[in-house]
């Protein structure tokens, strides 16, 4: 025990000496821009609830009938005796939203990651993966008993490379990748990858966790946006814990796709079902992505007033048009003291050092919601110009 809390305490030590100690806050009240937390009210811009549903009415009302008539729990695995009604109808639901013949519930989307990886690859198989790919496909891989190699960030040759290098043409291919990259707020470059894919004879895998919701006429996500079909982008994740303002995720697909993973995804196979009262509030929520397209309409204009504001003002600003908006810091200890002066004026915003991001990109990860205001981005630029954040012009601190 001495040996192992020594070996622990140095590693927390060092940690720390980076500034890179991860710390929780405590919330007290709903999800929103204004949250309620142990030392007093802050406006959230640290929040992936990207269409504000998290708090909505119908939402609650769902969940709470369906708590009434179901409890509080699934009682077991979707394979023994937890897979519920209203499972089977969100299944059914989120099938026709992708526009695909079936969908499969999974407790989370790094299960469902990972579950999928280790479901559809053998030894001898190849996953190939965006570096950027969030870690639930990254830890997919690094489980797998398939060949993993990685391409540069969202570059296609990179990629068709690796392909030429690594390809066995007798066994599956998998190209992996994020649709909306989440510290970065870039997209996958979706229709030259499928192309590659298809020119390759490859499966592509797309991870639409940040997309989906905001993306699309409808909300279907960036492969939507993008018109892209199910035979283009065969393996299609998506989650119900940022935009539908639930919990959970699924993987959309084929009728042999979905009945693979149900007899092969271990994190599927062996975990308890959610609890049914989720999945109906997930119902509701995609009754109201579909129809409340005004709540997609308002994020796109904040997001461009909020960039607009933030050029005029020279805050370090990375490539995003999307709801996720890094401004890139880059020295951890400044990181952490622009982090503390919002904290003291009322603001809640991301700070993001590594491992999670590269040596040397620590940023601020400003995150915008449909249930933000004009003057709540407001009230955060001029926080940030009064920190001196980025390279300010004279006059504006």
């Amino acid at each position: 025990m001495a040996a192992l809390e020594g070996q622990l305490r140095a590693r927390l030590n060092e940690r720390a000496r980076f500034h890179r100690t991860r710390q929780r806050r405590v919330s007290q009240g709903r999800c929103g821009p204004a949250m309620e937390l142990s030392e007093g009210s802050q406006l959230c811009f640290a929040s992936n609830d990207y269409l504000g549903l998290a708090g909505h009415p119908a939402i609650a009302a769902a969940t709470v009938s369906a708590l009434e008539k179901f409890g509080t729990g699934a009682g077991a695995s979707h394979l023994i005796s937890g897979h519920h009604r209203t499972h089977a109808e969100l299944e059914e639901a989120l099938a026709e939203f992708t526009g695909r013949p079936r969908a499969l519930l999974f407790g989370s989307g790094y299960a469902a990651n990972m579950g999928t990886i280790n479901a559809l690859l053998e030894r001898g198989d190849l996953l190939l993966q965006d570096s950027l790919n969030h870690a639930s496909l990254i830890d997919g891989g690094l489980l797998s008993p398939a060949h993993s190699k990685r391409y540069r960030h969202a570059d296609v040759s990179s990629a068709e490379r690796q392909l030429e290098a690594h390809q066995n043409h007798d066994r599956i291919t998998l190209l992996a990748t994020d649709g909306l990259f989440s510290m970065d707020g870039d997209c996958a470059p979706l229709i030259e990858l499928a192309q590659l894919c298809e020119r390759r004879g490859a499966a592509l895998m797309v991870d639409d966790a940040h997309g989906f919701g905001v993306f699309g006429e409808s909300g279907g996500g960036l492969v939507e946006e993008l018109g892209l079909s199910a035979e283009q982008v065969p393996v299609l994740i998506g989650t119900l814990g940022k935009s539908f303002g639930s919990y959970g995720a699924f993987v959309a697909g084929s009728e042999t796709l979905i009945e693979s993973l149900i007899q092969f995804s271990r994190s599927y196979i062996y975990t308890t079902a959610q609890p049914p009262a989720l999945a109906a509030a997930s119902l509701a929520a995609l009754q109201l992505v579909r129809s409340e397209g005004w709540r997609r309409e308002h994020l796109k204009e904040l997001v461009a007033y909020f960039r607009s504001a933030a050029a005029q003002l020279n805050l370090p600003l990375m490539e995003s048009q999307s709801s996720i908006q890094p401004l890139l810091i880059g020295d951890e200890a400044e990181l952490m003291a622009i982090d503390s002066g919002l904290r003291a004026r009322g603001l809640w915003v991301g700070a993001i050092r590594p491992p999670t991001v590269a040596q040397g990109s620590a940023r601020l990860r400003v995150t915008l919601t449909a249930a933000h205001s004009h003057e709540d981005v407001d009230r955060l630029l001029e926080a940030l110009a009064q920190l001196g954040v980025g390279r300010l012009e004279p006059g504006l601190d």
